[in-house]
């Protein structure tokens, strides 16, 4: 049952505009209640663990078959992972919490606002790379918190927000990268219940001109945002971003599988 949002101890700090800094006890409220729940949870994306394959996926510097050619074209990015999964006869590449990652070097959305500022490189979401077309599913009843669709070449394309009460304790997942029907018919504070598929994976012109994927991302507190989240921050500013946005591992529940 969704009531109300109860917001987790969060405190908000006037120096750090736009972004609320989670304290330990709201992280550790939030963890220990999806740690507690995580056999009620139900897949995000179909998977059979008996017959499917994940691939673990590597987008920081030390992959060095990623070249500027092979990211700065779609297509090529996209043989590029198509190639990888077919290879590995796996169903879904996956990974990428908390890692830094030099492929956003090509996306002027992780850039800096000034010339000489700091980029964003740190991704906060488990990115699973698959067809599109593939289903996405509620992993608990939820309501629609916000959508949008974020068209800059590099960003989450169409994006949907969730918002989920489990044991008095309110958090929100965010889905980036889905098709453009996914949002065609949703309204805020619409119901979406356990297990329901409700958007799915977008193709490059639908999703911000990525190899179809979905990113994930857990988010303790929204603030005031709508339809959009940061799923990247700069490394400076990792322990308040990973804070907030914990290991989404803990309702997915695939690394075990790789």
């Amino acid at each position: 049952m969704i009531t109300a949002p109860r917001f987790c101890g969060v405190l908000f700090f006037a120096s750090f505009p736009g972004v609320s800094s989670t304290n330990m006890s709201a992280q550790k409220e939030v963890i220990s209640t999806l740690e507690t729940y995580q056999a009620f949870f139900h897949p995000v994306v179909p998977f059979h663990s008996n017959t499917d394959i994940l691939l673990p996926l590597d987008f920081t510097a030390a992959n060095e078959e990623l070249t500027n050619t092979i990211l700065e074209d779609t297509g090529s990015f996209v043989a590029y992972i198509d190639k990888k999964l077919k290879t590995a006869e796996a169903r879904y590449g996956i990974g990428g919490y908390a890692e830094h990652r030099t492929v956003y070097r090509v996306s002027r959305v992780f850039d800096g606002e000034h010339p000489g500022d700091e980029p964003r490189r740190l991704h906060l979401g488990t990115d699973i790379w698959g067809q599109a077309g593939t289903l996405v599913m509620a992993p608990i009843d939820a309501v629609v918190h916000s959508f949008a669709f974020n068209d800059q070449a590099g960003d989450y394309g169409a994006t949907i927000i969730l918002t989920h009460q489990l044991a008095q304790v309110t958090f929100h997942t965010l889905y980036g990268h889905l098709s453009l029907d996914s949002i065609q018919h949703l309204r805020e504070g619409g119901l979406i219940n356990k297990g329901q598929p409700f958007a799915a994976f977008g193709i490059p012109a639908e999703n911000g001109h990525w190899p179809p994927h979905l990113h994930f991302q857990l988010i303790i507190d929204i603030g005031s945002r709508k339809g959009d989240y940061p799923g990247v921050c700069k490394f400076s500013e990792k322990e308040l971003y990973l804070a907030n946005s914990p290991d989404p591992d803990l309702i997915l529940q695939l690394n075990q599988f790789i």
